[in-house]
Parts: structure tokens; sequence; C-alpha cells
């Protein structure tokens, strides 16, 4: 039997957590050797009970669903199962007190799995929260940071939405079964980040539920793939502070976005703050923390041209305008083309690129993200140079 064969079955055996595999590990000298040992041999095993004992030996008709059939459901759903033991599983999670033994995937994963950052916050959220979750999660995506999330309601969602907006890598891990998505809503969104070059990913068997234990058990697979973790907006008793703990544990970098003081949603990050978290502003507060995660944002529009000076010859002046970008959409180049570096109101856009007024609102929130807008007092904006 090889490792990865038994990390799939433990991970189908209720209660057979990380500590007690590496001890039957230690014990027996390798992974599956458990799996293969007589009953006698497995009560001498250090901290096994006689119940667990038990259901090791008996792990053909304890697990729940059949190893055979979890990997034809598996088959049929496009999802990956990988093993702890496995070339291409998260080196990050391997570092935790107790990683996963298993992850399913569905979507793309990478051959070399890149620490991204996690952006968590409560369910229930304020305007301003998921303004910020929007925003810093657009330019972490486009700034080539993986956003990794748990696909909740809320901040979870908004912070998924924006990174695929970005055309950035989004990694959501949900706390049930990849037979399902919860909340039910996201499946949509659930898709789009598979379909997308990112994954949706859990440890649960297929078609496991939701309940309270599974929450807390996605957090730390949240964290502790991530080289740091944002809490956005979150109450004193919210999940997201069970993360932010959890990375604290796991040696990973706690920020957290200031609020108001007189929002409850907000006492969670405020404390984090209190106790040491970085605070943070704008995702340049993010970067200087993880500079060796991503030192600076995607540069992706050319450098300014040397233009021929109408004053002599070979002399040589910056060009005062910015070429539009190659890798823009099309509702992104109308709307850049149509901005002169004089103030233009965001009607007057619409007027001239014949786009709706939501069209036109979400390009320029776009190039407001790649640092090719910039928004002034009055709903007026121009080109940043």
């Amino acid at each position: 039997m090889t490792d990865a064969e038994a990390y799939f079955i433990y991970n189908l055996l209720p209660g057979i957590g990380a500590v007690r595999v590496r001890k039957l590990t230690q014990f027996f000298g390798s992974v599956g050797g458990a799996l293969e040992a007589d009953l006698h041999r497995l009560m001498l095993v250090p901290g096994i009970a006689e119940q667990t004992a038990r259901l090791i030996h008996n792990w053909r008709d304890a697990c729940k669903p059949h190893p055979d059939d979890e990997r034809a459901e598996a088959k049929r759903l496009g999802v990956r199962i990988i093993a702890l033991s496995d070339n291409d599983f998260p080196p990050p999670l391997r570092e935790i007190h107790d990683p996963p033994h298993v992850l399913y995937a569905l979507g793309t994963v990478p051959s070399r799995w890149q620490r991204g950052l996690a952006v968590v916050g409560s369910r229930k959220t304020s305007t301003y929260g998921l303004d910020c979750a929007k925003k810093l999660s657009f330019q972490l995506a486009y700034a080539g940071v993986p956003v990794i999330s748990g696909l909740a309601r809320g901040i979870d969602t908004v912070a998924h939405h924006a990174a695929l907006a970005a055309r950035g890598v989004t990694w959501a891990v949900q706390g049930r079964g990849l037979g399902g998505v919860y909340p039910p809503e996201n499946e949509e969104l659930a898709k789009k980040i598979a379909d997308s070059g990112g994954c949706v990913l859990s440890e649960f068997p297929l078609g496991y539920p939701p309940d309270r234990k599974t929450f807390p058990r996605r957090n730390r697979i949240v964290s502790g793939m991530s080289h740091g973790v944002l809490v956005v907006e979150a109450g004193v008793d919210s999940g997201a502070l069970i993360t932010a703990r959890q990375a604290l544990e796991q040696g990973r970098h706690v920020m957290a976005i200031p609020g108001r003081i007189d929002n409850p949603q907000a006492r969670g990050c405020n404390l984090l703050i209190k106790e040491g978290a970085a605070l943070v502003e704008d995702v340049d507060d993010i970067l200087r923390t993880m500079e060796f995660l991503a030192p600076t944002l995607r540069e992706e529009t050319p450098e300014l041209p040397l233009l021929e000076s109408p004053g002599g010859m070979g002399a040589t002046t910056l060009a005062t305008t910015r070429a539009a970008p190659t890798n823009l959409t099309p509702g992104e180049t109308a709307v850049f083309d149509a901005l002169g570096m004089e103030e233009t109101p965001a009607d007057e856009l619409v007027m001239k690129t014949g786009l709706s007024s939501g069209e036109v609102s979400t390009s320029l929130f776009r190039l407001e993200m790649k640092k090719l807008v910039k928004q002034l007092p009055g709903k007026v904006f121009v080109r940043t140079a």
C-alpha cells in the first residue's frame, strides 16, 4: 500500500487526525503499516485506544463511503484527490501542526503552489467592508498574488469575485465536501473559480455535509496555504478571528483593516490591531509587509517613449501621454481612449464611448485598480500620466 493510498483511507475514517497518523507511522515505520497490522499490535501503539485500534483494523468496513466508490465519484465530478505525500500537495500545508491527509481539488492544480494572501471577514458586513475587500483583493490578484478565501457569504464572496475580475488566481477552501457547494448560492462562483485557472478545495469526503466543526477546520487550511491573513471586517466572535488566531499559531502574518469604533463588525479587526496585527490602509501596506511575496504591483504599461524634440537635432524629451496598454478589455480600452489629461465626468464618458453607465463604471473601477486612471472629487476621472 502506498503512502498516498493510506492517507486517503485515513481521511475516510472518523476521528483519525494528523496526530494519530504520526503516532501510527512512527510505531509501524510507514504511513500504511497500521492498515495492514493485526489488532493486537494496533493496541500496543501509545495513545491509540482500543476503539480506535478496532476502527483502523476494520477499515474496509468502517470507511464511509468505500474508497473505491469515493474514487469513482471523484473521477465523475472531475475532482483530483491529492494526498499529503504527493508532490503536488501544497508545501505550506505540510508545515502546519495538523495538515489534512488529502485535498480534494476541482479546477487547476498548479505545478508549483505559490503562497497567496488569505482575505477573510464577516458574513454580515457593511458597505465599507465590502468595498475594502473588493478593492484590495482586486489589486492583490492583479499583482499576481493568489487570493485565498472560504467561499462563504460576505467578505469571502467579494474577495473571490474581485480576484476573478482582475483576471488573477483565487483558491476557495470550502467547509464541506466537493459533492456540493456551500452556501448554495455560490455554486456559480465556485464554477467560475474552477474554470478560470483557480481551484476549489476541501479536505472532506465528497458527500460530507457542512456543520459547526467543518468551518474551523476549513479555516486552518485557508491560513495554512497563505503567507498571511488579511481580516477585512469581523466581530469579536467571528470565524475570521479564528482564522487569524490559527495563522498566528502557524507563523503567518496577520493584518487587519481598521473600522469605525461604533461598528460591532469592526471590533474584531480593531482588537487584532491592538494586539499587534499590521494595520492596512492600502495594498502597498500589504506588499511592504510581504516583500518576498510580491515586491511591487505588476506594471503592465510600457515605459514612456522618448520623442524627438522640436528644439534641436537629436535632442529628446519624455512623452507626456501614456500609450494604452494592450491587455485591456474592449470596454476598458474605449474608456481609456475617451479620457484625456483633463478632468472628465463619468456621464461624459458614457456619451463618448456609447457604453452603458454600468459598463463605464465597471471599466473605470478596473482601470483605477490598474493605476491607469484616478478618480477626483466630484466624480470626475483623469488618466494618471
